[in-house]
């Protein structure tokens, strides 16, 4: 099975500065104050710049354990950033990774446009089930939401 890829373009009442700031900038600290699944995010390697590594870690009893992700380019002037998740206790003999384009485009109603496009690498050739696509999709999806709601909230944070 080759690589398989998701577009999804979403609308956000959020301006692109603010989601791109929270999302990538400072979700090591925003995220496990936000997100209750989230036990800490913790730099493995590197100092938040391309080429870093960090960990989530999620509480006790969630079913994922752990996620690395590799920060491969970050350009905060035009809100772009491109990372892969590079390990996480539930990729199993099928997947290899996942890697991710995003893109935050102010929208004329003052929130902004976030453009994904997600690719999932299978290991050798490993045949990826729903269960896998739907599972790495989700995550980014909640993790996306709840950051949307706390700037809603807050709008005053990264303003």
């Amino acid at each position: 099975m080759g690589i398989v890829t998701f577009n999804e373009e979403l609308h956000c009442p959020v301006s692109a500065k603010r989601m791109f700031h929270a999302l990538f900038e400072d979700d090591h600290n925003l995220i496990p104050k936000i997100m209750p699944n989230v036990k800490s995010v913790d730099f493995i390697s590197g100092d938040g710049s391309p080429g870093s590594v960090n960990q989530v870690n999620f509480v006790d009893g969630h079913p994922v354990k752990f996620v690395k992700h590799r920060l491969d380019k970050r350009d905060a002037a035009n809100y772009e950033c491109n990372y892969t998740v590079i390990e996480s206790d539930t990729f199993g003999d099928k997947v290899e990774c996942f890697a991710n384009e995003v893109k935050f485009e102010d929208a004329p109603d003052g929130g902004c446009i976030c453009k994904i496009k997600s690719c999932v690498h299978p290991k050798g050739d490993a045949v990826l089930d729903e269960e896998h696509l739907k599972a790495g999709h989700g995550g980014y999806m909640a993790k996306y939401k709840a950051v949307t709601d706390y700037l809603v909230a807050n709008p005053d944070v990264y303003a």
